[in-house]
């Protein structure tokens, strides 16, 4: 397979990258940049551990190659707050105990953050259909939405 160079933004810093053009962006963010909060779930976009926003957008990112990222923004959760300075969110699912693995979590965030993007004030059904598309095996969904609506309030 061929390569290309494509030029993307990475948790605001500009990047420019060979790449293989059958790679994933998954692939990209974890082998190639180290990014590894990015998860490698089911590989089929049917968990969520591996979402990221593309230009604001909630993506699998095992679904999207990476030449798609081209002159795009990504945001992983290396670009959610620090660990000085914890994003909203974050802290929201540490504080009403939304995390046991974490495994899950990285995707989770993102999730949350996407949805309270576009909807600041989310309903409890928007909140479950926003956390839709990521899986959760220890926690239960009882407390993450609740980490979603005290983000929400903060």
């Amino acid at each position: 397979m061929s390569e290309r160079t494509i030029k993307l933004t990475i948790n605001g810093k500009l990047a420019s990258i060979n790449v293989e053009e059958d790679k994933t962006l998954l692939y990209l963010l974890r082998e190639v940049m180290g990014l590894t909060g990015t998860k490698e779930g089911c590989g089929e976009g049917d968990c969520g551990a591996c979402s990221v926003l593309l230009d604001g957008e909630l993506v699998n990112s095992c679904l999207v190659l990476a030449i798609q990222a081209d002159g795009k923004d990504v945001i992983t959760i290396e670009g959610v707050g620090t660990e000085e300075h914890l994003h909203p969110i974050q802290q929201a699912f540490i504080n009403v105990g939304a995390v046991q693995c974490g495994y899950c979590t990285p995707g989770m965030v993102l999730a949350t953050k996407a949805l309270l993007d576009r909807i600041p004030q989310p309903t409890e059904e928007e909140i479950r259909r926003g956390l839709s598309g990521n899986l959760c095996r220890c926690t239960g969904y009882q407390k993450i939405v609740d980490a979603v609506r005290k983000a929400a309030d903060s």
